[in-house]
């Protein structure tokens, strides 16, 4: 199974639960896509985008269960990020983890990526 990573906040999860779809975070309604992380890349997103901030979850999602709207871009430093141009059905989520704040304020991403 090929898995991509998005890192989200519990609330906005629960909500997507609600309606049966994820259309995404507020940055991704803005940008057209719904931005993830390959397993080398979600550490990183973390660090830049989410430290310190608590109550996010790790969602793992079958990339192969989203055909044609999932896209490989360039983006930060040139490295092929995953795009979802359409909103993410929940059939596709393999997990969606609680992904614990260290007292530095980092993510605990173990046990969590391969």
């Amino acid at each position: 199974m090929d898995l991509i990573y998005k890192i989200a906040p519990a609330s906005l999860w629960r909500q997507a639960q609600d309606r049966g779809r994820f259309d995404g975070a507020p940055i991704d309604l803005a940008d057209g896509y719904i931005h993830f992380s390959t397993a080398d890349q979600a550490e990183k997103t973390a660090k830049k985008y989410f430290s310190g901030k608590a109550d996010l979850l790790l969602i793992a999602v079958d990339a192969k269960k989203l055909g044609d709207a999932l896209r490989y871009e360039p983006s930060r430093d040139g490295a092929l990020f995953p795009h979802l141009y359409a909103p993410l059905p929940l059939d596709a989520v393999v997990f969606a983890k609680p992904l614990p704040l260290r007292p530095d304020g980092g993510h605990d991403f173990a046990g969590l990526l391969p």
